[in-house]
């Protein structure tokens, strides 16, 4: 009888586990970035409001949307079992062996940062996912003059709204949807929130800049001529551009709406 431990239970493959749950994560992230940028358009919420009707409604999109919840849980409950499995397996802590010295800050609390996202994920999913699945958002109504192209909108009654729906009267298209674009603006408004979350992109900066290469060299791809370009997207993509720009977004609403 072989006493090999199954892939997915060893060492090895509790990593390989985290480092394609890692990847799918921030391709997310860049999507999830993209589609909020529609947040800072001066249009009271049209664009923003039609974009998140899409992704939760969208059965492609949908399917993703289980694939990633499932992708959270995974990296976080393999990183909460390597945690503790490194933990047990060396004697000694760091002030005997005094870890400081042979890695970085973010690479030694990657759990710490992970548990902050965590609870971050939790928040943010409450305010807006929640929120916005169970009918707590405001709803809206915008009118278009095709002939014009000008757009007012009114916020409407719940018993004014049945679902979202898109329909042309007297050449004026009308659309009536969740007001999530309101919903986003009224969070924003609390300034505990608004400093959260800003704490959170700095701690999931951390957090990337470390495991986004650390991904790749678990996946052995270490080659000298892709390892500076993993570093690149690592840091300056993934570990500034992204979390800056989830940042901005608080800022914005609190700040400048």
């Amino acid at each position: 009888m072989s006493n090999s431990k199954p892939v997915l239970n060893s060492s090895l493959g509790r990593k390989l586990i985290m480092s394609l749950t890692g990847i799918f994560l921030c391709l997310f992230l860049i999507v999830h970035l993209i589609g909020n940028l529609q947040l800072f358009k001066n249009d009271g919420g049209y664009a923003f409001n039609q974009y998140a009707y899409f992704m939760t409604h969208f059965t492609p999109i949908k399917v993703v949307s289980y694939l990633l919840y499932a992708s959270i849980i995974l990296h976080a409950i393999y990183a909460l079992v390597l945690t503790m499995k490194n933990k047990a397996a060396r004697p000694i802590g760091y002030a005997q062996f005094n870890g400081a010295a042979n890695s970085k800050w973010n690479s030694r609390n990657m759990g710490i940062l992970g548990t902050i996202i965590l609870v971050f994920l939790a928040t943010h999913m409450y305010n807006f996912w929640w929120k916005y699945h169970n009918d707590q958002v405001p709803y809206v109504e915008y009118r278009t003059d095709l002939a014009t192209g000008e757009t007012t909108l009114q916020e409407i009654q719940a018993a004014e709204f049945n679902d979202y729906q898109v329909i042309v009267e007297n050449n004026v298209e009308i659309i009536k949807a969740r007001d999530l674009y309101k919903q986003v603006d009224f969070a924003f408004q609390n300034i505990g929130i608004v400093i959260f979350y800003v704490l959170a992109m700095a701690a999931l900066s951390f957090h990337l800049i470390h495991g986004f290469k650390s991904a790749f060299q678990t996946l052995g791809v270490s080659h000298k001529k892709y390892v500076p370009i993993i570093e690149f997207l690592g840091v300056w993509v993934f570990g500034v551009i992204i979390p800056i720009g989830f940042a901005l977004m608080p800022l914005y609403f609190y700040f400048v709406k």
